[in-house]
């Protein structure tokens, strides 16, 4: 029977003992100690989810995620001691899916993980193309393309689309959004708002300064006004 597989990067054994232990049976792990290892496990292993901290020798864990980046769209954990908003911001902002802080409960670790995992795995979604000359988002295969060449989104950033793209022209309040792409708990994490659609339109729109799809309802919420249904 196939095991999620779940990457814990942390130049802290101890940490990685930690977390190791709560996952428990449940999810197949292994840990990194450093960037350039867990850079080539993703390539080698190809994780269900990573787990990642920032403070580490070496290849500092923005940097690591950075490059996974790069080669996959394997959900990503950050698990940090800093606290900061910037730094939250940051790590978000380059790939990373959801923030947690050091300490941290088990319970809400693994309620992070399991949210994670099942955005990662959604595949409910109508079989519907909206398309334009530009953009082209085909819900029943989860594929998007822009001017016809597929673009690779994350889970969470294909979801936040999906939940833009299939209420067209209807403003979608912050609240809601984040209640359904992230949970409930997500209600008032604007940040996280506001990096993810930052993200989405440095992909989809043609000027992500200038925006014709995901639009902006000031201290309301977003709309997105976009390509039609296909015939």
């Amino acid at each position: 029977m196939y095991k999620t597989r779940v990457l814990v990067v942390d130049d802290d054994p101890a940490l990685i003992t930690l977390v190791r232990g709560i996952l428990g049976k449940t999810y197949e792990t292994r840990g990194a100690r450093s960037g350039q290892e867990a850079i080539q496990l993703v390539g080698e292993w190809s994780p269900d989810l990573i787990i990642l901290d920032l403070v580490m020798s070496g290849l500092d864990g923005f940097s690591v995620c950075q490059r996974i980046r790069q080669q996959s769209m394997v959900p990503i954990l950050v698990l940090s001691g800093r606290h900061a908003d910037e730094d939250k911001v940051r790590a978000l902002d380059i790939g990373a899916d959801d923030y947690l802080t050091k300490p941290f409960s088990r319970d809400e670790l693994l309620a992070r993980l399991r949210a994670l995992l099942r955005r990662a795995r959604q595949a409910n979604t109508p079989s519907l193309v909206l398309e334009d000359d530009w953009l082209r988002i085909d819900f029943g295969r989860r594929l998007v393309a822009v001017e016809g060449h597929e673009i690779r989104l994350t889970p969470t950033e294909y979801g936040l689309l999906e939940q833009l793209a299939s209420n067209p022209g209807k403003l979608m309040p912050h609240a809601v959004l984040l209640q359904r792409v992230w949970g409930p708990e997500y209600r008032n994490e604007l940040d996280y708002l506001r990096v993810f659609i930052r993200r989405l339109r440095r992909k989809i729109e043609r000027d992500p300064s200038d925006p014709e799809y995901i639009l902006t309802e000031p201290r309301a919420g977003y709309r997105f006004r976009g390509p039609r249904p296909s015939s």
